[in-house]
């Protein structure tokens, strides 16, 4: 008796075609962005697959006992550089380093020969073959000193400082008798001399590292130990990622479209913790502070984010914490074991400081280095002030998002040493 009467028919059928109609609209218009995306990434990913030749870097490894990590002998190393449009593939030669396969001894022995010994700049991944550093020293030296008869080889292994590389002379270097050694020196080199230091910078347990590493005995006294092959069982851990950051890491590992996306920064979605950011060095801090070997880290470790290699930043400040003052022993230590070495085989060792970011004298870094080398008698080369003599702007010598050099920077590091051999002839005439 009291329901209301229903609608008119037509009321109804103008009503449902108001809603349909819309939605009608709107299903065709979502499905045309999503056939219209579908066919940007399709072709986006066909033009990334038909230009760029792979998608990620990668540099297979090898455990070596006694040396520890290098590359894998005679494979291939793949540096994608997404930012600055840099793609190359490096051979790895039959010792596990990214030069050609060593010269013969009667080759070195017939006349000056130089061991250049470092870590990733001397791997030099980022570029040819032939516009690396030593090679363009051997072609210059043969135009304008031919009669030193100069033959070049280099031992690099990125992520290392000269304790790790010890092993890298006594078990490769060493058997050319090379008449001069130099030590390429970067500023992360103080880090990775430090067995806590490198520990925070790259997540390996300070008991188990995967080089030479130094370490202080009952006494104080600093002592070297040996590399552990079980490293990679005692890795400090990372936060696991969100699931949608796992997603992305995944999709960026198989599309260049996306990895395209994600270099320019166009789609930013973190896929993991990175080893340089600061929540994790300071997690891991926390981690290990109460092993004997990081005793002089700080409660409160915080690395400045001022620099990409966050740890580095501190030595380029007058003072220092404790654990930088220990990291800096280290370093003298391991100069000091390669002067020995070089002092032990007949050969003169130098330092090769590069890039801007060690300087020359008056800057913090290049003074700390300058303050071990040269009471033992080594020359240390300041690759910056060769640029600044020639009137170079060093940041073209570097490419932009990556700090290690280009070929500009590879031909002016061979004229720094080119400069210096000139002036010092005598060690390969002795």
């Amino acid at each position: 008796l009291f329901s209301p009467p229903p609608p008119p028919r037509k009321y109804v059928r103008s009503l449902r075609a108001a809603i349909r109609t819309p939605l009608r609209m709107a299903g065709w218009n979502a499905l045309f962005i999503v056939s219209g995306l579908l066919v940007i990434a399709l072709a986006g990913e066909a033009y990334f697959r038909l230009t760029k030749p792979f998608i990620e870097t990668s540099f297979p490894l090898r455990f070596v006992h006694g040396v520890g990590v290098i590359l894998e002998p005679n494979s291939d190393v793949h540096v994608a550089n997404w930012n600055d449009d840099n793609f190359v593939i490096s051979r790895v030669n039959s010792l596990g380093f990214l030069d050609r396969e060593p010269v013969s001894a009667e080759l070195a022995a017939a006349g000056c020969h130089i061991a250049f010994i470092g870590d990733s700049f001397v791997a030099a991944a980022q570029v040819p073959a032939a516009d690396k550093f030593h090679v363009k020293l051997e072609e210059m030296a043969a135009r304008e000193l031919p009669h030193l008869d100069i033959t070049t080889q280099t031992y690099g292994i990125p992520a290392t400082g000269q304790v790790n590389q010890l092993p890298l002379y006594d078990e490769y270097a060493r058997h050319l008798n090379p008449k001069l050694v130099a030590l390429v020196f970067f500023i992360n080199d103080f880090v990775n001399n430090s067995v806590a230091m490198q520990s925070l910078t790259y997540g390996a347990d300070p008991d188990r590292m995967p080089f030479m590493s130094a370490q202080r005995d009952a006494r104080g006294a600093i002592t070297l130990r040996p590399p552990d092959p079980e490293y990679e069982r005692f890795l400090l851990p990372y936060p696991p990622p969100a699931w949608y950051g796992k997603a992305w890491g995944w999709l960026t590992g198989v599309s260049r479209f996306a990895k395209w996306l994600d270099a320019k920064g166009l789609i930013r979605i973190q896929a993991r913790a990175g080893h340089n950011d600061p929540q994790i060095i300071a997690a891991w801090a926390n981690m290990i502070a109460e092993r004997p070997c990081c005793a002089a880290l700080p409660d409160d470790f915080q690395p400045s984010t001022r620099y990409s290699i966050p740890l580095a930043r501190p030595f380029k400040e007058e003072h220092l914490p404790p654990a930088y003052e220990d990291a800096l022993e280290y370093t003298a230590f391991g100069i000091e074991q390669f002067k020995r070495r070089a002092d032990r085989d007949g050969a003169k060792l130098i330092i090769m400081a590069v890039t801007d970011e060690m300087g020359t004298r008056g800057d913090p870094q290049f003074d700390r280095l300058s303050d071990m080398a040269e009471p033992l008698g080594i020359p240390v080369i300041s690759q910056y002030a060769h640029i600044v003599s020639q009137g170079y702007d060093y940041w073209d010598g570097r490419w932009r998002h990556d700090f290690h050099w280009n070929s500009t920077g590879h031909q002016w590091a061979a004229e720094a040493v080119l400069e210096w051999l000139k002036e010092n002839q005598h060690v390969c005439e002795d």
